[in-house]
């Protein structure tokens, strides 16, 4: 049993190295593309007012909706939520290869 915790072990090792080299880098880069989407949702908020008062009821409702999913609660949201258990991933295999 210990001859297979340790095969193990000696696998998760590369995966640990990896996994601490990119989720700053995917930390660093989701940082800067939601500070952008953020910009672009507003845009696009400013856009669908200036359609519903020229009379596109479609076109509103279409870049409302576009605008929510680059808004901080829709996309971004989920990169952070895939950053976190990349992050947890992380910490879970440290541990398993420290005990």
């Amino acid at each position: 049993m210990k001859l297979i915790k340790f095969v193990f072990k000696i696998i998760a090792a590369p995966l640990v190295v990896v996994l601490t080299i990119a989720t700053p880098i995917f930390t660093f880069l989701f940082c800067y593309a939601a500070t952008l989407l953020e910009i672009v949702s507003g845009i696009g908020v400013l856009v669908s007012i200036a359609l519903l008062i020229s009379g596109e009821k479609l076109g509103c409702g279409v870049f409302l909706f576009l605008s929510f999913l680059i808004s901080p609660f829709g996309i971004p949201a989920i990169a952070e939520w895939l950053i976190d258990r990349l992050r947890s991933l992380n910490y879970s295999l440290r541990y398993f290869i420290m005990s």
